[in-house]
């Protein structure tokens, strides 16, 4: 057993699997990530992308929504089925922005750029849209300032509407990557203008059959 173990310690792929990488910041996790080939995760492909943009897709139409902005674009896959008339992605990690812009390249409603939340001041403010969308994002920003830092902006680039796909309790989490919290309550103490007009839980619930299950659902907030 020893002289496997050496073996495996030799070979870098495998040497990771024995001892998993240090989890350093939201940020990093997601650069290392795409730099490596990953991708923005299996929410953003499959079952889960489909019903996501037909929800999303749907409430565009029905609403009259004319310009989206959202908050971690990732890879673009889910965004590949969205029908948006004008869109911009905004992501804090420059490998999935290139990914984006070679992938839309031809495609001259849609704009990307990094997001860094420190130095995201838009005071005039020149980043707005009728929608700003979260998917599957809140629950991946560990520290806390800057989950604060992400929803100030989010709100802030919205005109009339803000759907977050995420969880919206404090369940612990056994991920490096994940931290679940009640994000709704957060919200009415800090943006009174805006309110949580409609919940919908998505069909595929976490369940440990289910390697498809997401504990996220779509909260879709107006303002008053």
């Amino acid at each position: 057993m020893q002289v496997l173990e050496g073996v495996f310690r030799r070979i870098p792929g495998l040497r990771r699997l024995l001892r998993p990488e240090p989890f350093t910041g939201s940020k990093e996790y997601w650069e290392r990530r795409y730099v490596r080939g990953g991708t923005s995760g299996r929410g953003s492909y499959g079952e889960l992308a489909r019903y996501k943009a037909e929800f999303l897709n749907e409430f565009v139409r029905t609403h009259g929504v004319h310009s989206v902005i959202e908050f971690g674009c990732g890879d673009g896959n889910q965004l590949s089925l969205g029908a948006y008339p004008e869109y911009i992605g905004l992501d804090v990690s420059k490998s999935a922005i290139l990914r984006c812009r070679d992938r839309f390249r031809e495609d001259t409603s849609k704009s990307f750029f990094l997001y860094d939340g420190e130095a995201f001041i838009d005071r005039r403010p020149l980043f707005r849209a009728d929608l700003a969308l979260s998917l599957d994002v809140l629950f991946h920003l560990i520290e806390q300032a800057v989950w604060e830092s992400y929803l100030r902006h989010l709100f802030s680039a919205a005109e009339r509407f803000v759907i977050c796909y995420s969880s919206d309790s404090d369940s612990p989490s056994r991920e490096a990557h994940i931290r679940h919290r009640a994000f709704s309550g957060w919200v009415a103490m800090h943006f009174p203008d805006w309110h949580l007009v409609l919940t919908v839980s998505n069909p595929y619930p976490m369940s440990p059959d289910s390697r498809a299950g997401t504990f996220a659902d779509f909260h879709v907030f107006a303002r008053r």
